[in-house]
């Protein structure tokens, strides 16, 4: 296993790497991630739709960290945890400009996916087929609503949280030198981010616009106008979900993956060990 010192060196190259990559490549790596975490969505919102309470929520907990494992063993790029560049910023092994066009044809990459999933998930009546009573359409547009209808503080903060959680799983599955430990360092920070509601930005791209395309199909609008009456449907909009979701959540995902994790760990182990930098740097 490698230490926290060790993955912290390694990162340098890796996220040097990472802001060398042509855009077409990072492009198409985002698309795939994004399609990875989008299906991990789809995944989750089916198995908690067949159940109810407290056991459909653990349930779509423990499937969802299925999607971080794609990304990092079958190869993409994600933007949450791409928010660790700044460590190869801070040892002067990428550029401030080669980081933020990296987070940005990434991201797009991201969205471009995870649209994609919800708009084949949708259109293909995967609700309609796999839960029949349209219980999974129902907890799409449903946990759309809900994540529409944060404020920009609840949204900001718990991005924070989410994010520092996803970043650490990554770096766990750093430390790990095999397939199942990798599985198995990533797998509980993302469960806890799940299962405590805190929010993804990817991961939102696909939930929000599930919803939104269930929404707009009208099959589900009243089965949800019975089982969540209080809901606001008015109020899932694609405007509502760039400015008031996304926005929000993206900015608290950079705080916490850059901030907490990243210039935590450069600080830790990288700002006076000049030596190591360099020697990481020449790799």
């Amino acid at each position: 296993m490698n230490s926290p010192k060790e993955v912290a060196q390694n990162y340098i190259s890796i996220g040097a790497a990472k802001t060398k990559m042509s855009i077409g490549r990072m492009l198409w790596l985002g698309v795939l991630a994004g399609i990875f975490i989008a299906l991990a969505g789809v995944t989750s919102t089916i198995a908690s739709a067949t159940l109810t309470g407290s056991v459909a929520k653990l349930v779509g907990a423990v499937v969802f960290p299925g999607g971080l494992a794609m990304v990092l063993i079958a190869g993409s790029e994600l933007f949450t945890g791409n928010t660790m560049i700044v460590i190869p910023v801070c040892c002067k092994q990428a550029t401030i400009g080669g980081m933020l066009k990296n987070w940005l044809v990434v991201y797009i990459g991201n969205l471009i996916g995870a649209m994609l999933i919800a708009a084949l998930v949708v259109f293909g009546h995967t609700f309609v087929k796999v839960v029949p009573d349209g219980a999974a359409g129902v907890a799409a547009i449903h946990t759309a609503v809900g994540k529409v209808n944060l404020t920009f503080g609840d949204a900001f903060f718990r991005g924070i949280l989410c994010n520092f959680l996803v970043c650490i799983a990554v770096w766990m599955s750093f430390a790990a030198k095999d397939v199942a430990g990798k599985v198995a360092g990533l797998f509980f920070p993302i469960m806890f981010f799940v299962l405590c509601g805190f929010e993804h930005s990817v991961a939102n791209m696909y939930f929000i616009a599930a919803g939104l395309f269930a929404n707009g199909t009208g099959a589900f609008t009243d089965a949800i106008t019975k089982a969540f009456p209080k809901d606001n449907l008015a109020s899932l909009t694609w405007g509502a979900f760039f400015i008031k979701n996304l926005l929000p959540v993206t900015l608290g995902n950079i705080v916490g993956g850059s901030g907490l994790v990243g210039l935590g760990y450069w600080f830790t182990y990288m700002r006076a060990d000049k030596k190591d930098i360099i020697a990481a740097g020449k790799k």
